[in-house]
């Protein structure tokens, strides 16, 4: 746990390529929004945000260019750039992360996407199906890029899946954090040798409290103690009761984009581990209290989609829970993309960040009456 209180819960907002979510449906015009790239970052920054998420596709922008060019408009706004394995040499790789976090002062760090659907990877030409190769390909790939950040002399690596000679980067990242996540018994040996801070959805306090621990043991093996993100979706607003008909009222957003595409809302088949488990968590639309399921359900648990819901207040008590068993980065966006994220700036970063301080203030009290 950090020794200041300001640092001890991180906060990673998002920005898509426009505003488009489940409850508006594609957006016809441009895939890329250059004024909402741009409105999304400095308005992230502004309200207090330390990275946002830059997100990876098959048939998306290119996640390093757009966090190039939001970096280069903002000042202090970190950016977490989600990179998959298997479509770039591991060398190149590590040139071109080490080159963005140098142009934005070491505001940089990558999110590790080994990748689930069969089809979305073929669209580039991946085209192997076996997930445990893929994450021994990512553990390989991390290898690599770590080398290539530190050595301090050419060298060379023949491996299973990538070879190279005289190997050597001349740019060096100053501090570059990689994240990592994936449910399976090989991603969590993987995010254990690897991750920095390893990624988890929105599951119930206790699957959480399961897999903090299962990535604190993998990681304890090679001496290492990754931090956790959280994803999340909360739904605020003044009172309980109306937070939980805007939840209801997204619902019946999302199901009717989903029936007009003609998309499935029941019955889904997820094509990994991950997903898997957040649809079985999706059972009642709402656990522990506060988390809700409901844009799950619907969806099939594609990626971040599950949410927390209530008053600023209860929502931060909710996520306070989730700091005790370990998380201490939260990855948070609404659906309505920019207008939730800086609601959530002025409404609940501040409350988390307040009650993290004061429980960070009274574990270290406890601790200096026991060491008294």
């Amino acid at each position: 746990m950090s020794e200041n209180p300001s640092d001890a819960v991180k906060f990673i907002g998002y920005i898509g390529f426009n505003n488009a979510s489940e409850i508006h449906g594609p957006v016809q015009s441009r895939a890329l929004d250059r004024a909402y790239v741009d409105a999304a970052a400095r308005g992230q920054e502004e309200v207090g945000f330390d990275r946002v998420l830059i997100p990876f596709g098959s048939n998306s922008p290119e996640s390093q260019i757009v966090a190039a060019h939001a970096a280069a408009i903002t000042n202090k706004l970190g950016f977490l750039v989600a990179h998959r394995p298997g479509f770039t040499q591991p060398t190149l790789a590590a040139r071109q992360l080490a080159t963005l976090d140098q142009l934005s002062g070491g505001r940089i760090a990558v999110h590790i996407i080994t990748g689930g659907a069969d089809e979305e990877m073929a669209r580039d030409g991946d085209v192997n199906s076996i997930k445990s190769e893929r994450y021994a390909r990512s553990d390989e790939y991390i290898d690599i890029l770590r080398r290539e950040w530190t050595a301090t002399q050419p060298f060379d690596h023949k491996g299973r899946f990538y070879e190279a000679r005289g190997a050597f980067s001349s740019i060096k990242p100053d501090n570059l954090p990689v994240f990592f996540g994936g449910s399976s018994p090989e991603a969590i040996e993987v995010a254990g040798r690897h991750a920095d801070v390893y990624a988890l959805w929105g599951e119930t306090l206790e699957q959480v409290r399961e897999n903090v621990l299962a990535v604190r043991h993998a990681a304890a093996k090679h001496g290492r103690r990754p931090g956790f993100s959280l994803s999340l979706r909360p739904v605020i607003a003044d009172t309980e009761e109306a937070a939980w008909k805007r939840a209801a009222e997204i619902e019946d957003q999302v199901r009717a984009h989903r029936e007009a595409a003609g998309l499935p809302t029941a019955g889904h088949r997820p094509p990994n581990e991950g997903s898997l488990r957040l649809l079985q968590t999706a059972q009642g639309n709402r656990r522990d209290g506060r988390l809700w399921t409901g844009v799950a359900a619907l969806t099939g648990a594609q990626g971040n989609s599950t949410g927390l819901v209530g008053t600023p207040e209860q929502v931060a008590d909710a996520m306070l829970d989730y700091f005790d068993i370990g998380i201490d980065h939260f990855l948070i966006r609404g659906f309505e993309p920019l207008d939730d994220a800086l609601l959530y700036g002025r409404e609940l970063l501040p409350l988390v960040r307040a009650k993290v301080a004061q429980r960070v203030a009274e574990l270290k009290g406890q601790t200096a009456a026991l060491a008294g």
